[in-house]
């Protein structure tokens, strides 16, 4: 490659341009500091855009008596006690704060006749706290931030591709990239670096990830920088995504359609969630509707394709064109199915990473000085069961708070230690990948993971499985060797693959590791040779590297929260 490396210099690097970057950016932008985003996809489609049901704060606004210690106490309930205390204290007290700035910047959430934010129920939740925009808050959320972002002129490159960020000393000092389009080098010095890149959903067959996206590069790109990845074992798998058409296998049926009354069967014609929970039926808990569905298809009661089928037809036409507008059009779009009158075949799917990057809860400061992870790429409030609208509000709460803070540690520092050896490194990976001749695909391999994670590390696990799995991975990385790389006209994009390929096989290796490490079944994770809930794993798993897996100890839950944790009845309830 003939252009010379494109040297940037800015305060506060940000790599992530959903939700999370850019409210960091905007921070930033607006506290008068020099701010960069890059991103690998258009900013106006980032991921963001796909979170359906709503955010979730304790605005009070249908029911008085909710306060932030209340969600507190179902964001711990329903994480099976392994949410970070501190974390969600942060979260959900700020919470109100983080709704109050998008609305100061015109998003438009349905509103109540009298003027204030309606709330809906949302699975576990005590009361009514999930503000919306149609089905589509994330979409809207998205927008409010990027027209937020360009009104205070920060610059994103959402063509850039980050394949390193560069560390001196336990310090960052910037990142190394690449264009996707052209192939034009950057060399971005920076005091701090702000990593929202997104989880590692992708790793898995269905996923209701795009494809390309969440392929683990912010677990790569924390670790090589010196940092850890905390519970990649916990992932939250969907109860409903579509397996037709196979480009679109994982796109999420928004779980709207179970909360407006859809009813689950398998191939006998049978509502199987009678045997699971008969109590709440198909409005129970995410990862306890998946294990169902799991377990329905695994025993040989789903459909030919593997899946079982989801039934909203007997509700009246005008419920499914007012509630479910998008899930109506998608299938229109996808399946030419009509869901007013056929049911809709799905199965589990990988939708949220709820373990990541290894943070502090005051600050989500990485233990390495300058680098900090936000959104999805980081750790701590979701535990074993995520809920629902909380993903969002987290991160408004943080990316403000790491703008905060990232802004303060660029300003107090004294100077930038860089390091010849790190650009060196950063350098040579690339031009390796490039001069890659070998006789593999990158993308028969990422196909051969997503199978191994899919086959091994799926729903339910057990020693045996994860063992296999680990002795296929191995496999993966020697053959990753031979990789053939090859950029052509249309640009880079082969390029970016590999560098897919190897985050994935990291966060692939992470999620075996720990998943064998917690010998038990709690929330989304289920181990077949140990069935029960074990008190004693009432803990993190750390991960570090290859064989690298630390338990580390939480906090006990403080005493004004643990008094108001309860069993949640579902009754009525969207349960997203």
């Amino acid at each position: 490659m003939n252009h010379p490396e494109k040297q940037l210099a800015t305060s506060v690097l940000v790599i992530g341009t959903g939700g999370a970057g850019l409210r960091a950016a905007i921070e930033l932008a607006e506290r008068g500091v020099d701010v960069l985003v890059l991103g690998k996809r258009p900013k106006s489609d980032a991921h963001t855009t796909l979170a359906a049901g709503g955010i979730n704060a304790a605005l009070s606004t249908m029911d008085k008596e909710d306060t932030w210690a209340q969600h507190a106490a179902d964001t711990i309930k329903e994480s099976y006690l392994l949410a970070h205390p501190d974390i969600v204290r942060v979260v959900t007290e700020n919470g109100p704060r983080g709704i109050a700035d998008l609305e100061r910047w015109g998003m438009p959430f349905a509103r109540e006749d009298d003027g204030r934010i309606s709330q809906r129920f949302f699975g576990a939740h005590t009361h009514r706290r999930t503000a919306f925009a149609g089905d589509y808050t994330g979409l809207e959320i998205q927008r409010t931030l990027v027209n937020r972002a360009a009104l205070l002129n920060v610059p994103v490159l959402d063509t850039c591709y980050v394949t390193r960020i560069l560390v001196k000393d336990n310090a960052v000092f910037g990142a190394y990239g690449f264009d996707i389009g052209t192939g034009q080098r950057y060399v971005i010095h920076a005091d701090a670096v702000v990593l929202a890149a997104g989880g590692h959903t992708r790793i898995w067959r269905r996923t209701s990830s795009r494809r390309d996206e969440n392929t683990g590069d912010a677990f790569r790109l924390a670790v090589l920088a010196g940092g850890r990845i905390r519970d990649p074992e916990l992932v939250q798998f969907h109860p409903s995504g579509l397996i037709e058409p196979e480009n679109a296998a994982g796109t999420l049926v928004s779980e709207a359609a179970r909360g407006e009354g859809g009813i689950l069967r398998n191939a006998d014609g049978e509502r199987f969630m009678a045997r699971y929970d008969p109590d709440r039926l198909e409005l129970s808990t995410r990862d306890r509707v998946a294990l169902a569905a799991y377990t329905e298809i695994k025993e040989g009661r789903g459909t030919p394709r593997g899946g079982v089928w989801l039934d909203v037809s007997h509700l009246p036409r005008e419920t499914i064109m007012n509630r479910l507008p998008r899930v109506y059009q998608t299938l229109l779009e996808l399946q030419m199915l009509d869901i007013t009158s056929d049911p809709v075949e799905v199965a589990p799917t990988a939708h949220y990473s709820m373990g990541g990057v290894w943070v502090r809860p005051e600050d989500h400061g990485t233990g390495v000085d300058g680098l900090y992870a936000i959104g999805e790429a980081s750790s701590g409030l979701h535990g074993a069961n995520r809920l629902g609208g909380n993903s969002l509000i987290e991160l408004l709460v943080y990316g403000r708070i790491v703008g905060e803070e990232a802004a303060r540690y660029s300003a107090r520092l004294p100077a930038q230690r860089r390091s010849k050896e790190a650009l060196a490194l950063a350098r040579a990976e690339v031009d390796e990948l490039l001069a890659a001749d070998g006789p593999e695909n990158v993308r028969a391999l990422q196909r051969a993971l997503r199978d191994t994670m899919t086959e091994h590390a799926g729903v339910v696990r057990d020693e045996t499985g994860l063992r296999a799995g680990l002795a296929e991975l191995d496999e993966i990385e020697r053959r990753m060797a031979g990789l053939g790389v090859h950029p052509d006209r249309a640009g880079y994009t082969d390029l970016a693959h590999a560098f897919d390929l190897k985050a994935s096989a990291l966060a692939a290796r992470a999620t075996m590791e720990a998943a064998l490490e917690r010998r038990e079944t709690r929330g989304c994770h289920n181990r077949a040779d140990y069935p029960e809930l074990d008190p004693a794993l009432r803990v993190n798993l750390v991960w570090s590297g290859p064989g690298k897996v630390e338990r580390e100890e939480l906090p006990p839950v403080p005493d004004e929260i643990a008094a108001l944790m309860r069993e949640v009845s579902s009754e009525g309830k969207l349960v997203e």
